[in-house]
């Protein structure tokens, strides 16, 4: 019998389904994948906007991700929204004790639309306790201007100096998306001292919340299977626009809904 991939979400709640933990969970299951989670906040969200965010206790968060790496250990590790610089750290000095293989950081700070999802100094800590333990970190432009203390980047150049600053200071390997950017979207790596670029296709939709968490998750999705994180990355996106494409079929919300998880299992 072939032993299904586990995974783990370190994030935040999101109650209309598109981010967070609760869209980690349908990714994981996308890819064919055990999923569990590990709520670091509780958000009131929809696909108008956050409109109020409340912190978890972080030894409350560090229990659980604590119950669940003591009974089942997951092939990766997704980390979402943090919220605030303690939940940082008590989420690093947990992982640190059981050394997990593959870590996605997905450094969550400022939403679409709505409130602040980061306390004031929690750019430095993740900086300096969660991104060396990360095997990739994808910060959006803003994530990225944010984490790196530089203006929002233009272009693929700015974007590659953004990421290999990242990388100087302790990250294994950045990728940088830039769905932000005008014209065909483009993403970055940085890793290995090389930069490599992925295109892809600009989708005419409004249907992006939670874009992101979606992106970062099918990337660990492929790590917990084996895949190169080359490989890894193009799968991904692959997935990302198709599910991009088939999110106006969903029709859910008066705003920015959330990409069709489940494009390729429902038909």
């Amino acid at each position: 019998m072939t032993r299904i991939p586990r995974l783990l979400s370190i994030a935040g709640s999101d109650p209309s389904g598109g981010a967070g933990v609760q869209a980690d969970l349908k990714t994981f299951s996308a890819f064919g994948c055990y999923g569990m989670a590990a709520i670091t906040a509780l958000t009131a969200q929809n696909t108008r906007g956050v409109t109020a965010a409340y912190p978890v206790e972080p030894d409350i968060v560090a229990a659980q991700i604590e119950a669940v790496l003591s009974d089942i250990a997951p092939d990766a590790i997704k980390i979402g929204m943090l919220a605030t610089p303690d939940i940082a750290r008590a989420v690093a000095e947990t992982l640190a004790r059981c050394e997990p293989r593959d870590i996605v950081l997905d450094p969550v700070l400022v939403p679409t639309q709505g409130v602040s999802l980061a306390a004031s100094g929690l750019e430095t800590a993740v900086v300096t306790t969660l991104m060396p333990m990360a095997r990739l970190v994808t910060p959006n432009l803003h994530e990225a201007s944010a984490l790196t203390q530089t203006p929002l980047a233009r272009g693929a150049d700015e974007m590659a100096a953004q990421a290999r600053r990242l990388c100087e200071a302790g990250a294994h390997a950045v990728l940088v998306t830039g769905g932000d950017l005008e014209g065909a979207p483009i993403d970055i790596l940085f890793a290995d001292g090389e930069r490599r670029m992925f295109s892809g296709r600009r989708i005419p939709t409004r249907h992006t919340h939670g874009t992101g968490c979606a992106l970062s998750t099918a990337i660990a999705c492929e790590l917990a299977k084996g895949a190169p994180l080359i490989d890894a990355i193009a799968a991904a996106k692959v997935w990302l626009e198709g599910a991009l494409e088939a999110g106006d079929t969903l029709r859910l919300g008066e705003g920015r809904g959330p990409p069709h998880h489940f494009y390729a299992l429902w038909r």
